[in-house]
């Protein structure tokens, strides 16, 4: 390629100053290599940094955010980068939003052959993510995609991208079968009305808690 659009710093590098990384990100945008620089799992402490940096020395901050979301995992989207959002603004690229494939019928009956949390060397992400209470959980909200006449991954993917500060829903399917169903998830936002997302809330009970000062 000629140039990348969008560059992302993949986890933040403790070892290296923030401002070589942000001198770095600017120079390859004046080079014409890349249009937009943006972050991976970065604090919203040291996003913040890199604008304080950008903006002392006269260059350009990131302008977008690739952090885990779903229905599990929800505090950095909905209160870590609040403020990120009102201020200097931020793009997000969402990852994992069905969970590893949690969030999906397929793990609800029996353990199914082929799946990422079935290979060798990642028991610990099956440990962490297949807990009895989240399986309850999924069984629950399966049966809400029914009612709706939905598949669960659609309601899931739908309920990520209803966020108004997602920006892009990254889908990490492994077959063509699922990629063509999930692509179709957006057809299923207008669905998940005031009262599906409390149905959601009280089945999840998870939601993040602002800080009050």
């Amino acid at each position: 390629m000629d140039y990348l659009d969008l560059f992302f710093c993949h986890r933040p590098d403790k070892s290296t100053p923030i401002e070589e990384t942000v001198w770095t990100m600017n120079h390859l945008i004046q080079q014409g290599k890349i249009l937009y620089w943006g972050t991976s799992e970065w604090s919203a402490q040291e996003i913040m940094e890199a604008h304080m940096v950008a903006k002392d020395l006269n260059l350009i901050g990131p302008t977008m955010e690739q952090p885990q979301y779903n229905m599990f995992c929800r505090d950095k989207m909905e209160v870590e980068y609040d403020q990120i959002f009102k201020t200097v603004g931020l793009g997000t690229t969402i990852w994992s939003p069905l969970a590893s494939g949690v969030l999906t019928e397929k793990y609800i009956d029996q353990f199914p052959k082929g799946t990422r949390l079935g290979m060798e060397g990642l028991e610990w992400l099956k440990e962490r993510s297949l807990t009895p209470e989240r399986l309850e959980k999924v069984v629950d909200l399966n049966k809400i995609a029914k009612d709706l006449g939905v598949s669960l991954a659609k309601l899931a993917i739908a309920w990520c991208a209803k966020n108004p500060n997602v920006s892009t829903v990254i889908l990490g399917a492994s077959k063509l079968i699922h990629l063509e169903e999930t692509l179709a998830s957006l057809d299923t936002i207008p669905l998940i009305t005031k009262e599906i997302e409390e149905k959601i809330e009280n089945i999840l009970k998870n939601k993040p808690k602002k800080p009050q000062f």
